[in-house]
């Protein structure tokens, strides 16, 4: 089983979004027995609160669900739970390396290589953090299939 982790800032936008964009992506695949898919904040700020209504709106949109989603903080304990800890942006990967403490298997990485994905919580482009989170989980999901673990 791979378990893979996103991350944001509150877990109310970006990483909910990547959870439930790759739990279809990982669906559609038929390989929901090999990967299991969560989502966590590095702040403590929405814990408990519900995915943002306009995040919510955009996987609808897609045809997507995320009914039950809550904010919950990511724990150093989760640094032995995941294989992948992805993070939104840089500042996600700085605080997610606070809490984790250190990284010596290489499991932080940023889920967009060369750019941070976009965050609509400032510009309120749900339209392009859609287009980020899902050309990153669908690279993630491609690498995992190379890599002959799925």
């Amino acid at each position: 089983m791979i378990r893979v982790l996103f991350v944001c800032h509150g877990n109310i936008c970006r990483s909910p979004m990547a959870e439930f964009v790759m739990k279809e992506l990982v669906r559609r695949a038929g390989l929901q027995a090999q990967i299991q898919v969560a989502s966590a904040a590095t702040s403590t700020e929405e814990i408990g609160n519900p995915v943002y209504p306009p995040a919510r709106e955009k996987l609808r949109q897609h045809g997507i669900g995320c009914q039950g989603k809550r904010a919950v903080q990511l724990r150093r304990a989760d640094y032995d739970r995941y294989d992948y800890l992805i993070g939104m942006d840089r500042w996600n990967m700085r605080n997610m390396l606070r809490i984790v403490g250190r990284d010596p298997e290489g499991k932080l990485r940023p889920l967009l290589p060369d750019r941070e994905v976009a965050d609509p919580w400032y510009t309120g482009d749900f339209d392009a953090t859609w287009n980020d989170v899902l050309e990153g989980c669908q690279a993630l999901l491609d690498e995992l299939r190379r890599s002959g673990r799925v």
